[in-house]
């Protein structure tokens, strides 16, 4: 027979019960699922565990992806350049950013055969999309028009992760250079989380160059801004926060986790980069994994 007397706490636990479990804080039933006492119970304190709920997003996702969307991401080698946070699935490395890609490439291809595109991507990160499509279709040329410092960043990461014949199909134009363009035509123009980043003004002249100068637009972006009190602080200090809320088409300040909400608001996003009348919406849909994102391509139907 068991002599239950003999049980004990773990010294893990007894820190617990002396630091976080305090009388106070088990009788504050308004707030103890978001603070220390449910983060020992039941969730990761998120405020400490960011990597870690990052991981098990991605491992999630991965546990959806298709045999297709296994070959495209298959396909893409060098992935792992830059030490991201990856989880191991079915032996393959994954991370968040090439996932995206993959969800954002088969959007585009569904709809549109790009053998032979010329694509212009405008703000282009450190080139993760282009990467992935040139590593999956057969594109004639790709360009990618950006700021300096992120100009420098894809230009380098592209050329160490792309074989020679691959990276040959790139060019690279400053922002300030961007009217070098202005003779090109492109099939298809992508613009992936930076038009939210920019003056309202450049983000209506880029749409006025793609409406003159291209076929086909894809876009992804937030459908509007946030300001959750429950992120308390931002890392990077209140002035970021106040540049952000402040650049972008889409400035509303919305519950970014409130489905009802961002399926109204996306409706401003249709408007909001549509090129011109002339240009219908192809497909629009969520973009996932952020509640928030929202993704379209559009086609010009004059052409």
């Amino acid at each position: 027979m068991n002599d239950w007397s003999k049980t004990s706490q773990s010294g893990q636990w007894e820190r617990i019960n002396t630091v976080h479990f305090t009388d106070e804080a088990i009788r504050d039933l308004q707030c103890f699922k978001s603070n220390a006492v449910n983060h020992k119970l039941a969730v990761w304190d998120p405020r400490t565990n960011g990597i870690r709920y990052l991981k098990e997003l991605v491992h999630n996702l991965c546990t959806y992806l298709s045999s297709e969307e296994w070959a495209l991401l298959n396909n893409i080698e060098g992935r792992d350049l830059g030490n991201p946070y990856c989880v191991t699935f079915n032996g393959c490395k994954v991370c968040m950013d090439y996932l995206q890609a993959i969800f954002e490439m088969q959007f585009i291809s569904r709809n549109l055969s790009l053998d032979a595109a010329h694509v212009l991507e405008i703000g282009a990160g450190y080139g993760r999309t282009c990467h992935a499509l040139l590593s999956n279709h057969q594109i004639a040329s790709y360009s990618i028009v950006d700021l300096g410092k992120a100009l420098q960043l894809s230009r380098c990461y592209l050329s160490s992760v792309l074989n020679p014949e691959l990276f040959k199909k790139l060019r690279f134009i400053a922002a300030e250079d961007f009217e070098s363009l202005h003779h090109s035509r492109f099939f298809l123009a992508i613009n992936i989380d930076s038009f939210s980043e920019m003056p309202e003004q450049t983000v209506h002249t880029y749409l006025s160059f793609v409406r003159e100068r291209c076929d086909n637009l894809y876009v992804k972006n937030p459908v509007g801004k946030y300001s959750d009190p429950n992120f308390h602080t931002h890392c990077e200090g209140d002035e970021s926060v106040r540049l952000a809320l402040t650049s972008g088409m889409l400035r509303d300040v919305i519950d970014i986790y409130d489905n009802g909400v961002v399926a109204e608001q996306k409706k401003r996003f249709i408007d909001a980069y549509r090129p011109g009348k002339n240009w219908h919406v192809v497909e629009e849909s969520w973009a996932r994994p952020w509640s928030f994102y929202w993704q379209a391509l559009y086609r010009n139907k004059g052409i």
